[in-house]
């Protein structure tokens, strides 16, 4: 009885990787509830038991990709020593420590976040947490901290999208004068 109670407990996880291997597979369209039923060997209502919709389950694809994008962000700001520049040297960082040439599931689930208003809220909340945040410790120079935050959000959103895909030549000298805009906030 209780291994049939952890499997029960672990289905939302198991539901969202294989949505998430389903958009890797074929992108947005392909991800329906029935092929993520199949990739995951559940039923069409198992999967509807946990998201009852495909918009659910994207929301709750994204909810969990920035979940990981914060905690990727506090393990860069707890490496910078504390003062008014830490959340944006740490923002810099992450991008120093994570952007890819190629990252094909950031791109699914963008594209696939775009139809789904569920999904637009947690990224317009993160981006409200975000701006308030850089923005605080930028007061004395408003601007800078959303100026920092779009140049970094260009990056990925660019590099996802395949818009660009800068090598370390191309990046390092972006990285410099934007670390050069997060210092200012301890001036």
């Amino acid at each position: 009885m209780q291994g049939k109670r952890k499997r029960l407990a672990d289905r939302p996880e198991i539901i969202l990787e294989a949505a998430a291997s389903v958009l890797l597979k074929g992108g947005a369209r392909a991800l329906t509830i029935d092929a993520v039923a199949a990739e995951a060997g559940l039923s069409k209502g198992g999967v509807l038991h946990h998201y009852a919709s495909k918009d659910a389950l994207i929301a709750a694809l994204v909810t969990r990709e920035f979940a990981r994008v914060r905690e990727e962000i506090a393990a860069c700001e707890a490496a910078i020593p504390p003062g008014p520049s830490q959340l944006p040297k740490a923002m810099v960082a992450h991008v120093r420590a994570h952007y890819r040439a190629k990252d094909e599931s950031s791109r699914a689930l963008l594209l696939a976040s775009l139809d789904s208003p569920e999904a637009l809220k947690d990224y317009h909340a993160f981006v409200a947490d975000q701006l308030g945040r850089l923005n605080q410790i930028h007061g004395a120079c408003p601007g800078e901290g959303s100026v920092l935050f779009f140049a970094i959000l260009g990056l990925f959103i660019g590099r996802a999208l395949g818009f660009h895909q800068m090598g370390q030549a191309e990046l390092q000298p972006m990285l410099a004068a934007l670390e050069r805009i997060a210092g200012r906030s301890d001036a």
